[in-house]
């Protein structure tokens, strides 16, 4: 399509990704894909699916929900700043954006703002033994038990860290600095201490996320990494 496409995924036997100028497309196979109109023009980036919504933000502040992945319906954030993540995790929905913004809902049609205590461009969140972890510009890591209170934890490095997961009983985040070197590689068993390793590869990392037993790290220059422990 020629759009660049952000984030996907899997709920209610549907596959759900958005992407720049407004674009959500569907699936039920993964092979052949429907265009949604979303009713906005503005860059999407994070998608959630949870309590039988899909939740997708980006620019602007905005935020769409649909129940079935086809019709979509504007909710008001009340912020205007750029949403880049949103995850649905502990019966709540939250988004996280630039300048330390967070917002919480239960149903992802009224949102709260809740106090970050950064002012720290946000950029991803993940959720693991009963803790919320966010990661973003400048090395910052956000925990939370319940979404409302935050306390900023000690990541060891000034990187950019685009994105988060939990598995294996381990956090770990990625990232890399601001010209797209040093392949950033941290971990943590109790999301409070964090532990940087060697991540084989000196190019930016930009996702990671674990399944079938395995983390898997990707990046610029097609960078793969990949774990068992």
């Amino acid at each position: 399509t020629g759009i660049t496409l952000a984030r996907v995924i899997y709920g209610n036997s549907t596959f759900v990704t958005t992407g720049n100028a407004g674009t959500i497309l569907t699936s039920t196979d993964g092979i052949t894909w429907t265009a949604r109109t979303s009713g906005t023009t503005n860059h999407l980036f994070g998608v959630a699916y949870g309590n039988s919504t899909f939740v997708v933000v980006g620019i602007s502040g905005t935020i769409l929900t649909s129940s079935d992945g086809t019709s979509w319906t504007s909710r008001t954030s009340g912020k205007t700043t750029r949403l880049t993540g949103v995850t649905y995790a502990n019966s709540i929905f939250m988004a996280v954006g630039w300048s330390g913004t967070i917002l919480t809902s239960s149903d992802g049609t009224t949102w709260t703002t809740q106090t970050s205590g950064t002012s720290n461009n946000l950029r991803a969140v993940a959720y693991g033994n009963s803790t919320l972890v966010v990661v973003g510009f400048s090395g910052t890591i956000l925990t939370s038990s319940d979404g409302t209170t935050w306390t900023s934890r000690t990541s060891g490095t000034s990187n950019d860290l685009p994105s988060g997961t939990y598995g294996n009983s381990t956090f770990v985040t990625v990232g890399g600095d601001s010209v797209g070197g040093d392949g950033t590689i941290l971990t943590s068993s109790d999301s409070t201490t964090c532990t940087s390793r060697t991540s084989a590869s000196s190019n930016k990392l930009r996702g990671v996320t674990y399944g079938n037993s395995t983390l898997v790290a990707v990046g610029v220059s097609g960078t793969i990494l990949t774990s068992s422990d």
